[in-house]
């Protein structure tokens, strides 16, 4: 079995942090997020990934030099142009040869789906697409849909204004497709699977879904990016964990760490207080700072608090400085 990842973003939700690395590279409990995906991707039966990228390919290349992420196979299918997500899925599958049942999913979801079961599912439908979907709260800013009782989908509506949603069942970002989706793709154009594709296929009767209660969180986004990472020391995982310290961070005796990830050479001064945070590889804060609900690539000096906050890998807060829902380096929209 083979899948189609979407890397290709730009990851402007989660600057400045995404300004030095691709969002699917960034650490999620130690490992980058997109090795994290392709893992479960193998655990569920797929041998080969074919990564839909477009922007900074190279660290891509770097991190897996032999075209492996543990047991799968990656290759590695660069757009010319944007594309947008169903030109980025064609693009792909074609450069890869594709030509039978394949998977995609969005390299910024992180869940606990059984990508088997979703597999044995659109198949058992005769289904042309399949959804995985998961009920939230707030539906209007996702894709929607009206699931019957027999899976199919009799209508997919993306963002729908609020209130007007007929259920709170969404797109959750993993999907199986027959080639025949390909079909229904222009070639070489900026197509959105959402808007475009999805209603195509409802149309001729199509599409339908999985709704399951499983993990699942887009981590494309800061507070849920850290919600991903503190999600690991919880628990709340199915099958993965993680230590709070990785094995090179250090941290003075008389720090206060708390339920926060601190990542590789990372360095945590005397007097020093961490909480409810991610620190990044490379990260420093320093003698008696305060991090507080933030992300940090970057250097905290002595006595800075930062809340609510994220700061670069090319970020820094001064001695006695503050950063209160903000970034450094300020993001320019």
């Amino acid at each position: 079995m083979r899948a189609v990842v979407l890397v290709g973003g730009f990851g402007t939700r989660l600057r400045p942090l995404t300004s030095s690395t691709p969002k699917p590279m960034l650490p999620i409990g130690h490992v980058p997020m997109i090795a994290r995906l392709v893992d479960r991707l193998g655990r569920g039966g797929v041998d080969e990934v074919v990564l839909a990228l477009g922007f900074r390919p190279e660290p891509f290349v770097e991190a897996f030099p032999d075209g492996r992420c543990g047991d799968v196979q990656l290759t590695y299918a660069v757009e010319p142009e944007p594309l947008d997500t169903a030109g980025a899925i064609k693009f792909a599958a074609e450069f890869a040869g594709i030509d039978d049942t394949f998977v995609v999913a969005n390299g910024d979801v992180m869940t606990d789906l059984d990508v088997s079961s979703l597999v044995d599912a659109h198949r058992s439908f005769g289904a042309e697409a399949t959804l995985h979907l998961i009920g939230v709260d707030d539906p209007s800013a996702f894709g929607v849909v009206d699931l019957a009782d027999d899976g199919s989908v009799s209508a997919f509506i993306e963002k729908p204004a609020p209130g007007t949603e007929p259920s709170n069942l969404i797109n959750a970002g993993t999907y199986v497709f027959e080639p025949s989706v390909l079909d229904r793709i222009p070639a070489n154009t900026k197509v959105s699977i959402e808007r475009d594709t999805f209603p195509r296929i409802v149309a001729d009767g199509g599409l339908y879904g999985v709704a399951t209660h499983d993990y699942w969180i887009d981590a494309g986004v800061p507070d849920l990016y850290r919600a991903a990472n503190l999600d690991l020391l919880d628990g709340k995982r199915r099958s993965e964990r993680c230590e709070a310290l990785a094995p090179s961070a250090e941290v003075a005796v008389d720090a206060d760490v708390r339920h926060s990830v601190v990542g590789d050479r990372v360095e945590i001064a005397s007097g020093a207080i961490v909480v409810d945070s991610v620190l990044l590889p490379g990260a420093t804060v320093a003698t008696g700072a305060t991090v507080e609900r933030s992300l940090v690539m970057g250097a905290v000096g002595a006595d800075a608090v930062v809340r609510d906050s994220m700061v670069g890998v090319d970020g820094s807060v001064a001695d006695g400085g503050t950063l209160i829902g903000g970034t450094a380096p300020p993001v320019v929209p």
